[in-house]
């Protein structure tokens, strides 16, 4: 005869995709102690990381932060180049007047 499928509430899975974030634990042993099947965990655990809802960024909020990385480094370089093109003309202005 089948087995009935167990229903668990939003705050047993929370806080089992949260052990399991925070301990650094596998899956696999964490679902073998709360006593519930190791994909059940697995599929949660995903989840969780797709949606940034463990601690960790989700898929579009590492996509953003790629994409400001990236920014930031072009303006960092074009502060640079416009610092030397500074320097120079601080230097033609100072032969100039002399």
């Amino acid at each position: 005869m089948a087995e009935k499928r167990r229903k668990f509430d939003a705050e047993f899975r929370e806080g089992a995709v949260r052990i399991v974030a925070e301990t650094g634990r596998p899956a696999a042993e964490v679902a073998r102690e709360l006593g519930i099947n190791e994909t059940t965990l697995a599929t949660w655990v995903s989840r969780a990381r797709k949606v940034g809802g463990d601690g960790t960024l989700g898929e579009s909020e590492r996509e953003e932060l790629a994409r400001l990385r990236r920014q930031a480094a072009e303006q960092a370089k074009r502060v640079r180049e416009l610092e030397m093109e500074r320097d120079v003309l601080k230097r033609c202005m100072v032969l100039w007047v002399k």
